[in-house]
C-alpha cells in the first residue's frame, strides 16, 4: 500500500521536471552547504453601532431605544472579536499539541541506480522499498537509516528520459550526523564520491563538519556527533526573512525554535526549527544570507512530508498565518489518505499526511 500514497504525491507535485538552465549564483559568504473546501476559522460579521443621522428628529423614547441598540451591537462586535481571538488561541493550542514529524524528503534525481549506489555505499543508508510506475514513465527509491515509521527518510524520484536538473540557489544541503567524520570522508573518497569541504570547524563554530556531494550534486553535510537515534539530521533551506519564517514555521507547523545564531563574520544566520531536540531529530535548518531576499528554487528538490492527527486543522492554521494552500485537504482519490499541501512564505513546498493513513500506507 505504501507505494500508493506516493505515486498520487508524484502525479500532481514530484513529477514536474522542465529543465531550467544552470545556476550562476552563488556568494563566497553563503552558508553552504497542489474542490473540497476546508473548514475555515469563523469569522463573525455582527451588528455595528447605529449612525449618528439616524438619531436626529427621533423622539427622547427612540434615542434611547436606538441607543440601547446601538449599545448591544457594539458589545456583540465586541464579543465576536474575542470569540474570533479564542478560536485562534485554540487553534494555536492544537497546533503545538498535534504530533507531528518529519517523514521523508522528496527530490529529483538523474540516475537512480547510481543515486543508490552512492547513498548505500558512501552513506551508509538502507534501501527500504523502491518501484517503477512505467505508465506515469518514473520510478522511486526510499532511503534512510531506519524504518520509514520512525524514522525521517529520503524519497529520490527519477522520472524517464531526465538526466540532469537544476538544484537553484535556495536549497542548502542534507545534514547526516557521523561519529567521524574524517574517518567518513576517506570512506566516501575511497568509493569515488566528491568532497568539497574537508573536515574542519563550521565557520563561527567548533562543530567538526565536511560536505560532500552526490552524482546529482546535492550537498550533504556530515556532522560529527555522539550516535544518534536520527542520523538523516537537517534540511537547509535558505529564507529572505528569517524572522518571517521562523514565526510562520513556529504558528503554522508548531515547530520550536531550538537555536539562532548570527554570524556576522561570514553575513549569515542561521535557525534550526523541529519537532524535538537535534540529537534525536530531524530538523529544518533556515538560513538568512545577509541582503538576500529572493533564490532560485530549481527544479531538483520538491517537498518535505510532515505527520499530523488532522489534515483540516492543519491548513486552517497555514492559511491563517501567511502560507498558501496548493492542495485543498482532504483523500487522495482512489487511496482514501488524507493529505493537504502548501507553500511557506519563501515559495517552498510541504505536504502534511494524516498520521493514521501513513501507517496503512506502510502496512
Amino acid at each position: 500500500m505504501a507505494s500508493s500514497l506516493s505515486a498520487a504525491l508524484n502525479l500532481s507535485t514530484v513529477r514536474h521536471c522542465a529543465f531550467q538552465p544552470p545556476r550562476s549564483f552563488r556568494l563566497p559568504s553563503f552558508r553552504n552547504s497542489c474542490y473540497n473546501p476546508s473548514r475555515r476559522l469563523t469569522l463573525f460579521h455582527l451588528g455595528t453601532a447605529l449612525p449618528q443621522s439616524h438619531l436626529f428628529g427621533a423622539k427622547v423614547s427612540e434615542v434611547f431605544k436606538s441607543e440601547g441598540q446601538a449599545i448591544e451591537a457594539t458589545a456583540a462586535g465586541k464579543l465576536a472579536q474575542s470569540n474570533n481571538s479564542v478560536t485562534q488561541q485554540n487553534l494555536i493550542d492544537w497546533v503545538k499539541n498535534d504530533t507531528r514529524r518529519l517523514l521523508h524528503v522528496v527530490y529529483r534525481v538523474g540516475d537512480l541506480e547510481k543515486t543508490i549506489k552512492f547513498y548505500t555505499e558512501c552513506l551508509g543508508m538502507k534501501l527500504l522499498r523502491k518501484r517503477d510506475i512505467p505508465e506515469e514513465r518514473y520510478s522511486n527509491a526510499f532511503l534512510g537509516y531506519g524504518p520509514e515509521d520512525s524514522h525521517f527518510v529520503v524519497e529520490l524520484t527519477y522520472n524517464y528520459g531526465v538526466d540532469k536538473y537544476d538544484i537553484g540557489t535556495g536549497f542548502g544541503h542534507f545534514g547526516i550526523a557521523v561519529e567521524d567524520v574524517a574517518k567518513t570522508v576517506d570512506l566516501i573518497k575511497a568509493k569515488g564520491g566528491k568532497v568539497t569541504r574537508e573536515p574542519g570547524p563550521v565557520e563561527g563554530g567548533s562543530t567538526a563538519i565536511a560536505f560532500v556531494e552526490d552524482p546529482d550534486g546535492y550537498k550533504f553535510e556530515l556532522l560529527e556527533r555522539a550516535p544518534s537515534p536520527e542520523p538523516l539530521c537537517q534540511v537547509m533551506l535558505r529564507v529572505g526573512d528569517l524572522d518571517r519564517a521562523i514565526a510562520f514555521y513556529e504558528k503554522a507547523f508548531g515547530m520550536q525554535l531550538l537555536r539562532k545564531r548570527d554570524n556576522p563574520e561570514y553575513k549569515y544566520t542561521i535557525a534550526m526549527m523541529g519537532y524535538g531536540p537535534e540529537d534525536k531529530n530531524a530538523v529544518l535548518e533556515l538560513t538568512y544570507n545577509y541582503g538576500v531576499t529572493n533564490y532560485d528554487k530549481g527544479n531538483g528538490y520538491a517537498q518535505i512530508a510532515i505527520g499530523t492527527n488532522d489534515v483540516y486543522k492543519t491548513a486552517e492554521a497555514i492559511k491563517l498565518y501567511g502560507g498558501k494552500i496548493i492542495r485543498e485537504p482532504g483523500p487522495l482519490p482512489g487511496i482514501n489518505t488524507k493529505i493537504v499541501a502548501c507553500l511557506d512564505p519563501d515559495g517552498w513546498k510541504s505536504v502534511f499526511v494524516d498520521n493514521v493513513d501513513f501507517l496503512k500506507e506502510l502496512e
